[in-house]
């Protein structure tokens, strides 16, 4: 396969780390992308197999800085073929935002932060993708979660960002289609990542693991691998698709 040029978002560590490395080893070239973790980020280029990996930094939340930062990778790559929507937030364990549990101006602040990362930055980074994919086609990835479907009591603004990520993917899905451009979505459950940690360490995280029949939560190079898949020339047919991973977990109707 022909080397294409990556670009991972979120990728300094966790799954996003875990996703770079996926492609680095089938001898794509990848730009790494973080918001305050660089000396994670150049040490994750420095290991990768192959040569022309880069890292660029944008805070997700930061539209002009999500535009600048694709050019970057583009430019750095010689274009991009594929974008991977990985960066996220998920409210820590010690401050969920339910409906009765803050004041007014700290639920604003928590929807405004999540879904200006989750939602806004990943539409602009997929904006600013199509672009450079126009003419050459390409594969976007974005990575969503369960609990865009299952819903998310205690982190409102969590679910409801990734359920508008699966809308976001199925409705490019059909606007990109004419480009060659394919969009499809990972709905992951709990990844054991330095994201989750403190949930799986709290006193929940038994019950967290048990949620599916393997008791247990994924490893990133599972979902890894589902998104270097679709990312895949073959993959197009998947084109708007949403992957549930999370070991049965929760299963939609």
């Amino acid at each position: 396969m022909t080397s294409r040029a990556i670009l991972v978002t979120g990728s300094s560590r966790g799954l996003g780390r875990a996703i770079a490395t996926r492609f680095a080893a089938s001898g794509d070239r990848v730009a790494v992308h973080h918001r305050d973790s660089a000396s994670h980020a150049e040490s994750l280029v420095a290991s990768l197999p192959g040569e022309g990996h880069v890292v660029v930094r944008a805070d997700m939340a930061d539209a002009p800085a999500v535009r600048a930062m694709v050019d970057e990778a583009a430019a750095a790559l010689g274009g991009l073929d594929v974008l991977v929507n990985n960066a996220g937030i998920y409210g820590p364990v010690d401050r969920p935002h339910p409906v009765f549990g803050l004041d007014y101006e700290q639920w604003q602040q928590m929807w405004r932060q999540t879904l200006d990362i989750n939602l806004f930055g990943a539409a602009n980074a997929c904006w600013a993708a199509a672009q450079h994919m126009r003419e050459r086609g390409g594969r976007i990835v974005n990575v969503t979660s369960r609990g865009a479907f299952r819903g998310e009591p205690e982190q409102p603004a969590y679910g409801a960002s990734k359920a508008g990520m699966n809308s976001m993917s199925q409705s490019l899905a059909v606007a990109l289609a004419p480009y060659g451009i394919a969009v499809a979505a990972v709905a992951p459950g709990y990844i054991e990542t330095d994201m989750t940690t403190e949930h799986l360490k709290s006193e929940r995280g038994a019950a967290i693991r048990a949620q599916s029949p393997y008791n247990r939560v994924a490893q990133p190079d599972e979902i890894a691998a589902a998104v270097h898949w679709l990312a895949s020339p073959e993959a197009q047919w998947a084109s708007g698709a949403i992957v549930d991973l999370n070991g049965a977990s929760y299963l939609r109707n």
